[in-house]
């Protein structure tokens, strides 16, 4: 069962969130880390369905195409 989840990075000093679909919190983070290497992981927490739909994250795929 997948879950979507947030997770907070910072690349060179710029702080971005993106939504990552993972069975864990863990597999999420190695996902992010997997796509960008240089970045540093602030966090990862469950997305909340609420608080998101009004200030959307970036998606994996849309975070790695927009740097």
């Amino acid at each position: 069962m997948t879950l979507e989840f947030t997770v907070g990075i910072k690349v060179a000093g710029a702080r971005q969130s993106v939504t990552v679909a993972a069975e864990d919190a863990l597999t999420a983070a190695l996902r992010v880390k997997h796509e960008r290497p240089a970045a540093a992981i602030n966090y990862v927490r469950p997305s909340n369905k609420r608080g998101d739909q009004r200030h959307p994250h970036l998606s994996l795929s849309a975070a790695v195409a927009k740097s």
